[in-house]
């Protein structure tokens, strides 16, 4: 039976930019049922006593630096630490790749929403800029219309607020958020943890 896995991301996390690709690459491996929720950063930071990055200590902000730049070297992963579209604001985003796995189901959904993190932290696009949307999507294969359609529905927005929702009552507080048949794992840095779940329900 294929283990099931909750991948909750933030859109604009350059932590989950980092892990996303190992992780669908993990996924397949295993064979894994996946479901990828965009969650709202600012309602996940009020639910769970987060805070976003502009309100951290001057000594936090500096450290993060640090640490995408340990990872992106580690990784061999293209990423600008200071992107021109960050911060920003991944509602739409988020809401188009909620709209992607309604309609072209979750691997396609978590390619797009790859491509936008790509986008955002290599390619220099804004993810809020709807034009830079429509040529992601499009470059992705999807129709740019009818997902930005969709996401003006009462449905559309009602299920982005419910992965919101859902993720804090699992007990997720940040992104990316993996939960394996129930057991919680937060950032890209615990992958191997993730693997080695995904092993033992092999």
């Amino acid at each position: 039976m294929a283990a099931r896995i909750d991948y909750h991301v933030f859109i604009s996390s350059p932590w989950a930019y980092l892990g996303s690709e190992r992780f669908a690459a993990m996924a397949k491996k295993y064979g894994a049922e996946v479901k990828i929720v965009a969650m709202a950063p600012l309602s996940i930071f009020d639910a769970t006593g987060g805070l976003p990055l502009a309100k951290r200590s001057q000594q936090r902000q500096d450290y993060r630096f640090v640490e995408l730049e340990r990872w992106r070297t580690h990784l061999g992963i293209e990423l600008n630490l200071r992107p021109k579209g960050f911060p920003t604001n991944e509602t739409t985003a988020g809401k188009l790749v909620t709209a992607a796995r309604e309609t072209y189901g979750n691997d396609r959904a978590i390619a797009l929403a790859h491509a936008m993190m790509r986008g955002l932290w290599a390619e220099e696009r804004d993810i809020a800029n709807a034009d830079d949307l429509k040529a992601i999507i499009t470059g992705n294969g999807c129709d740019a219309a009818k997902l930005f359609a969709m996401i003006e529905t009462p449905d559309l927005v009602a299920e982005y607020e419910r992965g919101t929702q859902q993720a804090v009552a699992a007990g997720a507080f940040g992104a990316p958020f993996y939960i394996v048949e129930g057991e919680r794992f937060w950032g890209q840095d615990r992958l191997d943890f993730v693997e080695r779940k995904l092993a033992s329900l092999a």
